[in-house]
């Protein structure tokens, strides 16, 4: 099985940018949700080529995404 991972950049206008790896299928929403809550606003999504392909295993099935987030802004 592949090495699962979420990886943050904090941009300098306070932006964060999410990418899992790792995980096929469509579940990832279910990985990050809690996060996104705590960060901010979800201000766009690019899923992944990983999103888009079966997972091999019985585990659930889950997906990549891109998430950028804008916390604080007005």
């Amino acid at each position: 099985m592949p090495q699962q991972s979420i990886r943050f950049r904090i941009r300098s206008d306070g932006r964060v940018e999410e990418l899992v790896e790792g995980v096929q299928g469509a579940g990832c929403q279910d990985l990050t949700r809690s996060i996104e809550a705590r960060l901010g606003t979800v201000s766009s999504v690019q899923p992944t080529a990983e999103q888009f392909q079966q997972s091999t295993t019985s585990q659930p099935i889950q997906q990549d995404n891109h998430v950028a987030l804008q916390h604080g802004q007005n």
